[in-house]
């Protein structure tokens, strides 16, 4: 499904709240939605207003989109309500719901907004950078990954000690904005550039992205930085 990127905005006040009910969503019914229909998978992928799951073997799908769960069913039907509780989520998804809270989710529609406009930057930033790696890099797909709730991708030759996942975070407890990150497999090169909190590695926070004159050249350059340090010979 395709994502068009969108302009960064202002982050509401409601955001960390938001992100935190939604990451709930994801790993507590997106995720379970497409491990019930594939049997082992938990990726999900940027969608138009938010993230869901890939298409899904009968050709539907499970997304999030701003404040609402959405199912995308085989043949074209579309079934939608406003994200509730997760157990009225997880119903909705087709899944039991045992264990799940029915205690009222904290989306706020324009925080929901900001997320998905940051995911729809970040989607295209990793995959421009995805297509620059070579096959010898083995770069692996862009996934969102419910854990963490961030997009990423991982590229680099191991045992040269090159590889590092390329990503972008929501925020986490460590972040209380977005940010973009570059979090090696093993030490980072020494000399300015990976300072980054709570993780080893680097990272370009979302202020700064706010007052680049161009977001995306800024984010690019940031992540081309990073990977040319990495692939620099010892010494340089």
């Amino acid at each position: 499904m395709p994502v068009t990127s969108a302009v960064l905005p202002v982050l509401p006040t409601a955001f960390a709240a938001t992100r935190a009910a939604l990451h709930s969503v994801a790993e507590r019914v997106v995720a379970p939605a497409r491990t019930a229909a594939t049997g082992n998978e938990i990726a999900l992928e940027a969608t138009p207003g938010g993230f869901g799951t890939p298409a899904l073997p009968d050709g539907g799908r499970v997304r999030v989109e701003l404040d609402e769960l959405v199912v995308d069913e085989r043949g074209g039907a579309v079934r939608r309500a406003p994200l509730a509780s997760l157990v009225q989520a997880a119903r909705l998804a087709g899944l039991p719901g045992e264990g799940l809270s029915d205690e009222p989710l904290a989306v706020d529609r324009d925080a929901a907004r900001a997320l998905a406009a940051f995911y729809a930057f970040a989607d295209e930033l990793l995959r421009a950078l995805h297509a620059e790696a070579p096959a010898c890099a083995e770069p692996s797909p862009v996934r969102l990954w419910p854990e963490h709730f961030d997009i990423a991708f991982e590229q680099g030759e191991e045992r040269e000690g090159r590889r590092a996942g390329y990503g972008a975070s929501p925020g986490d407890e460590h972040h209380d904005e977005p940010y973009l990150y570059v979090a090696p497999w093993s030490e980072p090169p020494r000399g300015p550039g990976w300072t980054a909190t709570g993780f080893r590695g680097a990272e370009l926070g979302y202020a700064a992205l706010l007052v680049a004159p161009d977001p995306r050249k800024a984010a690019l350059t940031f992540f081309r930085d990073r990977r040319a340090a990495l692939l620099a010979p010892p010494g340089r």
